[in-house]
């Protein structure tokens, strides 16, 4: 009986020992409240932080919405702008074409009408004022004394008008365009006759260089060397700063060339090569050159 209660008397009071072991003092209770007390300030505190965190992300993000939109307004209305602005600038530039236009337009018909005042004006005929016999045979109060009028019978003298330009009344680019037509139909006479009739109506004209220029090829085309000839050394005396003098010295050159003269003709192509070398013809002048000097025979 007594070993039994040895027995189980061991693990009772190892098991109140441990009973009163595990069995919190009044000081750690007080402790573990405290600390549970922080536990909750702090949850609570956390708590009071992530709300004010997300009402500080909602009103940055409405801020950004706002600062957005207005961003979005403020490109709108630039690009408005810009869109108003260019379409201002292509207005006034359509307008200044038109502007353009109409001057050029406007230069053209002045132009056309001082072509048709010049025609009118070379179209009357002038007439020397008469002289004193003429006037004595007229007007026979205006005779001089000791002079008796002209016999009963006998006709006055008519003065002699002097030679107008053919076709009275024509404007120059009329008169040009039909010698023109006559050149590229290849009537080589009617040709000369038109453009020579344009020099003497309109000898300051921008177009009597070509004139002279094609009278010379009309009579290049009909073989007459020597008067194309002439003609070429008329557009290069006449007309030193005109178009047509680069082609001048070429045909001429052609011209001499084909009247034996081989010698002017280089000498022409040269003086085309120095006075013109960017000239379209340029080119041809330094071909023909080179040609006759192949074709002449070596020493």
């Amino acid at each position: 009986m007594k070993r039994m209660t040895r027995l189980f008397g061991i693990p009772l009071v190892a098991l109140f020992a441990l009973l009163l072991a595990a069995a919190p003092s009044p000081a750690q209770s007080r402790r573990e409240m405290q600390m549970m007390a922080d536990i909750r300030m702090l949850q609570e505190q956390t708590q009071q932080l992530q709300q004010q965190l997300t009402d500080a992300l909602t009103m940055l993000a409405e801020s950004l919405k706002q600062i957005s939109g207005r961003a979005d307004e403020q490109t709108g209305a630039t690009r408005k702008g810009f869109a108003d602005q260019k379409l201002g600038i292509d207005q006034v530039a359509g307008d200044l074409r038109v502007v353009r236009a109409r001057v050029d337009e406007t230069n053209v018909r002045i132009t056309s009408l001082s072509q048709e005042v010049e025609a009118l004006r070379l179209a009357i005929p002038t007439y020397p004022p008469p002289t004193s016999t003429e006037a004595a045979l007229t007007d026979p109060s205006a005779s001089p004394a000791g002079m008796s009028p002209p016999a009963a019978g006998l006709p006055a003298p008519s003065p002699v008008p002097t030679p107008g330009p053919a076709g009275p009344g024509i404007s120059p680019q009329r008169l040009y365009d039909t010698a023109w037509t006559d050149y590229t139909a290849g009537q080589w006479t009617l040709c000369i006759e038109g453009f020579s009739t344009y020099l003497r109506s309109f000898p300051r004209s921008e177009a009597a260089d070509d004139a002279q220029f094609y009278i010379g090829e009309c009579q290049y085309a009909d073989g007459k060397f020597t008067d194309a000839l002439e003609a070429y050394n008329r557009v290069i005396a006449n007309y030193p700063k005109a178009d047509k003098v680069a082609d001048a010295y070429y045909k001429r050159g052609m011209a001499f060339e084909r009247t034996g003269q081989a010698d002017k003709a280089r000498e022409s192509w040269e003086q085309l090569l120095k006075t013109f070398p960017d000239a379209e013809v340029a080119r041809l002048g330094k071909q023909s050159i080179d040609r006759l000097s192949r074709a002449r025979p070596q020493p």
